[in-house]
């Protein structure tokens, strides 16, 4: 038995024919196949789709239903094949068995049946279908592509496509060039859409608005920033030292704790407050725009000298047939004056301002204050840096991760240190996240 239809339902593949002037035609992506169908009464649709018999001759194109209206109430059962002659003698049997009538219906496929990637091989040369950029980020409405420098020509035509074929997009932009700024921010260009750049993305049952073109975003790393927040306990203290926009800072104090964001750039700064005020946790993030390793040798005396609030209470609803509502409310909690963990996410950088710890719970940072009674060797705060290498085995990668954080610290790690693998950024370029916690020698040393 032939393979009937299936064969037609394709586009040609490394054909630039759908595209006119350096835009996409669209009518050339019209196709009408002719069909045979089954026709019958509503009464006996079920038995033709579910018969064993016809289960090799029934219509099986993605995203078409088998199943059409005919005239005077009949539905029409529609086949895989074109030709009366390609069904089997067994087949002819039962449609006559259930009265079925045989004729023809022509299927009409346009530009909006075919995939994304079902155009891209056919409107791009044949040597380009392989790395064919189907694939790309999205940060709230925003399509985000890195397109490799021989897919330029076409970088339109494909922002075009992407935009179509997302529901949820309403701009494509694609990055030009690396990111260098020091705030970690690269130019981009816009291919289609709307020159609407401030997003709105959802992230561990927050929102975060912001302008993509000003600030840093990746929605590649939203598992490693759950990961590390579920390792915060609601009591704890947080500093993020390269906080961004928040998405460290603002889940974490969703979960009760008390957090000290701080991130050097202004638009970051700007978003961040916007966003703790969005989130309702202004009680609990206190915002900083500095560098970062002034943040880290103030932010230890900053949390003594005024210490983070409690956790707030639960919300508990009002209404009047709520028992929890009219108890009293529970005492306050304690003031927190000890940070728990600092989370340093600048991977390109971050090991370099490891050193910044080295005496900060000294005197010579930490004036008068009496530290050494709130960081023993077991309070002592816990460490989350993350970090590129150029090693892509395990064990090279963490030799070489503890080799770079020892050096800038003075100090071995302990044996609480953890080298957590996060993604592979390009070949040769891994991301970890190393987590430590810091050395009571290191913080106390008389530098």
């Amino acid at each position: 038995m032939s393979e009937g239809i299936s064969k037609y339902v394709r586009l040609p593949k490394g054909h630039t024919v759908a595209i006119k002037d350096g835009s996409l035609d669209k009518d050339a992506f019209k196709k009408t196949i002719p069909v045979l169908a089954a026709q019958v009464a509503p009464g006996k649709v079920g038995l033709l789709l579910n018969s064993p018999v016809m289960k090799r001759t029934l219509l099986d194109v993605p995203r078409v239903k088998s199943v059409a209206h005919g005239p005077e109430e009949q539905r029409l059962v529609l086949l895989r094949y074109s030709e009366k002659a390609d069904l089997t003698p067994e087949v002819l049997e039962f449609l006559q068995s259930q009265s079925a009538e045989l004729v023809p219906y022509d299927l009409h496929f346009g530009y909006s049946y075919w995939s994304a990637d079902e155009i891209f091989h056919a409107i791009l040369p044949e040597e380009l279908e392989d790395g064919a950029p189907s694939g790309f980020a999205t940060v709230g409405h925003i399509a985000h592509l890195n397109l490799r420098p021989e897919y330029l020509p076409y970088k339109h035509i494909i922002g075009q496509v992407i935009l179509d074929k997302s529901p949820t997009c309403r701009t494509v932009v694609n990055k030009i060039d690396s990111i260098v700024d020091k705030f970690r921010v690269f130019k981009m260009e816009l291919l289609a859409g709307e020159p609407d750049f401030v997003v709105t993305q959802s992230e561990n049952n927050c929102q975060f608005t912001f302008d993509f073109r000003e600030v840093y975003w990746n929605s590649r790393l939203h598992t490693e920033h759950e990961r590390i927040i579920k390792s915060f306990k609601a009591q704890d203290v947080v500093a993020d030292a390269f906080a961004g926009v928040g998405p460290f800072a603002i889940p974490a104090a969703k979960k009760g704790c008390a957090v000290l964001a701080n991130d050097l750039n202004p638009s970051s700064y700007k978003y961040l407050t916007s966003n703790i005020e969005a989130n309702r946790v202004g009680s609990l993030v206190r915002p900083y725009c500095e560098d970062g390793r002034a943040f880290i040798r103030e932010a230890f005396n900053r949390v003594y000298d005024d210490p983070l609030p409690p956790i707030p209470p639960p919300r508990v609803g009002g209404g009047r047939h709520n028992a929890a509502a009219k108890r009293p409310s529970p005492p306050p909690g304690a003031q927190r004056p000890r940070i728990d963990h600092f989370v340093m996410n600048l991977p390109d950088t971050a090991i370099l301002f490891l050193d910044a710890f080295r005496g900060v719970l000294s005197p010579a940072n930490a004036g008068e204050r009496t530290l050494s009674g709130l960081y023993t060797d077991e309070s002592m705060p816990m460490i989350h840096c993350h970090c590129f290498t150029r090693q892509t085995e395990p064990k090279e990668a963490e030799a070489d991760i503890r080799q770079r954080v020892e050096e800038k610290i003075g100090h071995a790690l302990g044996e609480e240190a953890t080298f957590h693998w996060v993604r592979s950024v390009a070949p040769l370029k891994e991301m970890y996240c190393v987590s430590f916690r810091l050395p009571r020698a290191v913080a106390f040393a008389e530098t």
